[in-house]
């Protein structure tokens, strides 16, 4: 029997059972963003200042500033994009493109990037901290740091894209095949610009992920609170340093909430030049 053949329960009732439920969904959701938003502005606001973005930190983080955090996360966060960006987009093209007649394989990668993007990050620092710090040498370093974050953000980053790929309507493809353009130029100049919005969620969704991340952080990238001199030189996360002030340091949350709202608002700066450099190469395609 059909949802609407049921007797007390129409299609027009279910309809404003789902709306009522996806208003309250949005409400609490919306409610609980300007809570955490409203506690962090309140308690952290008055320690911004510009000697706190440029100044060393001082007094295990109770004074001076976050300079060296905020290199340190920007050089982390460089390193993990620039490895997982070009072999993210490259794994969701062969997904999406060229594994349609291969249906086993792309079953496989599937199921492992879903699996791989469950993977507590704990389980990705130690992973890290095996392979890339001791294994490869590098240390407890901004480079071990980065690489690992990029295995972190790369199944999720592949998958949004995929889906992303896989959005855009046959009838381009059939009609670049149709002017008889190549696979190739199809794909930079019709199908990538058409998906556009699905790079942009994988990205911020990648982004998000990487400059929210601790635990693996802490087996990789390091602790100490100077500026890292080279890639390979240690470097403490904004993330890490926001939970050693509100964790390990008394009377430090004031500072903590100071750090999480530069944190916030790096990250929004960060999506918005995404969207602005992803929208510009759509129009110029």
């Amino acid at each position: 029997m059909s949802i609407s053949q049921r007797p007390g329960l129409t299609v027009t009732a279910l309809d404003r059972l789902l709306g009522f439920a996806m208003a309250a969904t949005v409400i609490a959701v919306g409610l609980g963003f300007c809570w955490i938003l409203g506690a962090i502005v309140a308690q952290g606001l008055g320690q911004i200042s510009l000697a706190f973005l440029l100044a060393e930190p001082s007094n295990a983080g109770r004074e001076g500033g976050i300079a060296p955090m905020l290199v340190s996360t920007l050089l982390i966060l460089g390193v993990c994009l620039a490895i997982a960006l070009p072999l993210g987009l490259g794994t969701a093209l062969l997904l999406a493109e060229f594994t349609i007649t291969d249906q086993r394989l792309g079953r496989l990668v599937r199921r492992s990037l879903d699996f791989l993007a469950g993977v507590p990050s704990i389980v990705f620092g130690l992973f890290g901290n095996a392979f890339f710090s001791q294994v490869l040498g590098l240390g407890f370093s901004i480079l071990s740091g980065g690489l690992t974050l990029a295995c972190m953000v790369l199944p999720l980053l592949i998958r949004t894209t995929e889906e992303g790929l896989r959005a855009v309507p046959p009838s381009y493809r059939q009609g670049a095949a149709a002017l008889g353009l190549s696979q190739t130029t199809t794909l930079f100049k019709i199908i990538l610009p058409a998906a556009v919005p699905g790079l942009i969620a994988g990205l911020v969704l990648g982004m998000g992920r990487a400059l929210a991340e601790t635990a693996a952080l802490i087996f990789t990238s390091g602790y100490v609170d100077r500026f890292p001199r080279s890639l390979m030189d240690s470097g403490r996360a904004l993330s890490i340093h926001i939970f050693d002030l509100s964790m390990n340091i008394p009377g430090g949350d004031a500072r903590a909430a100071a750090s999480a709202l530069v944190l916030l608002t790096l990250l929004l700066l960060l999506n918005l030049l995404a969207g602005a450099l992803a929208q510009r190469w759509a129009n110029s395609s």
